[in-house]
């Protein structure tokens, strides 16, 4: 069983930032692609920032220079630094990652930014 639980959400004002993180455990032997996604209320899931084993990066334009995305390989675990976040940055923001071809989501942390 594989397991993905995020962390670092939370309520911060328009300009703030946050760290959120996503440890993955279990029987894991590689984790190719780490992404994190959000939903926000009344909207599709979409996806925010990608990153390969090899460390190779994709965003959203949405969040481009705003958001980065890192990886510890060692320690199973993806981030997601938020800075200069915006009302509109609200919503549930999710782990995904693929292990060889096998999609495993987390169950989400909420990001709240108020204006």
């Amino acid at each position: 069983q594989v397991q993905l639980v995020e962390s670092g959400g939370g309520l911060v004002q328009a300009g703030g930032s946050l760290k959120l993180s996503c440890a993955v455990s279990g029987t894991i032997f590689s984790i190719d692609v780490m992404a994190w996604y959000r939903q926000a209320p009344g909207k599709t899931r979409e996806l925010v920032a990608t990153i390969a084993r090899s460390g190779t990066t994709n965003y959203a334009d949405s969040v481009k220079g705003r958001f980065t995305i890192s990886r510890d390989n060692a320690k199973n675990t993806a981030y997601l630094q938020m800075n200069s976040l915006e009302p509109e940055d609200t919503a549930v923001y999710y782990c995904y990652v693929d292990l060889s071809g096998v999609s495993r989501w987390g169950k989400g942390t909420q990001v709240t930014v108020s204006s």
